[in-house]
């Protein structure tokens, strides 16, 4: 794996040098570059540092991971792919993704998976370790959303107006109904096993990413959120 020393690149050089390393290269000395990956497929980048905003911005089907934490916009309207961060990410990760998958050990900022949507067979799917930020899956059109909320102590699984605007997809939450403060246009229920099934595979690539066991995972009550059949929001976003 060749490996491409960022102190002294910008975001469009250190980009370029990315292209020109071939399928595999690690970055070390990364400091707030920008842009990280943009647009870019096949190929894998591990990252040493923290990368700035919009790391993996329309992503195309690379594998980034990050031993560290990252700036705001990760995984920006990406497309394909997937984005491994050990660490905490800013606000507004998943921005209106389409596709791919983001992984997070730590917490979120605000505004996590706002505007997430599916395309044709594309799913995109946002796991978050720890707790979110407000405005979770702020008008979320599609894909999943799990929030595991490993670590937060007393303090609930999510921010403030969770789910506001919300007209697709679905929102996971490792936390009981009561004491989820959820706008009137959702509904929220127990997780059946059902849904469970939906999520395992990714509770199963969080725990292997991040030396999680599932049990440990399991051994707390999931909420699952969708909207209601009559959300005002879906006529105006959704075609039926």
């Amino acid at each position: 794996m060749e490996t491409i020393d960022a102190r002294q690149l910008d975001f469009r050089q250190l980009n370029e040098a990315i292209r020109q390393a071939g399928d595999c290269c690690r970055i070390s000395g990364c400091l707030g570059q920008r842009f990280i990956g943009a647009g870019m497929s096949g190929r894998r980048i591990v990252i040493d540092g923290i990368p700035g905003n919009a790391l993996g911005a329309y992503l195309n089907g690379a594998e980034i991971e990050v031993n560290g934490s990252a700036q705001d916009a990760v995984g920006d309207t990406m497309n394909a792919g997937r984005i491994i961060v050990h660490g905490s990410i800013g606000d507004t990760a998943g921005y209106a993704m389409r596709g791919g998958e983001i992984y997070v050990e730590g917490d979120a900022g605000y505004r996590a998976g706002i505007h997430m949507k599916v395309y044709r067979d594309k799913m995109p799917v946002l796991v978050i370790g720890g707790r979110a930020g407000s405005f979770l899956g702020e008008y979320q059109a599609g894909g999943l959303i799990i929030v595991l909320g490993l670590g937060r102590g007393s303090r609930p699984a999510t921010g403030n107006f969770p789910c506001a605007g919300m007209h697709g997809g679905k929102v996971f939450l490792r936390a009981p109904r009561d004491g989820l403060f959820l706008p009137p246009q959702v509904t929220a229920s127990a997780a059946s096993e059902a849904d469970l099934a939906e999520i395992r595979p990714y509770l199963e690539r969080y725990c292997a990413l991040f030396r999680r066991e599932i049990a440990q995972l399991l051994e707390e009550e999931f909420t699952v959120v969708v909207p209601d059949s009559g959300n005002p929001y879906r006529q105006m976003y959704v075609q039926n």
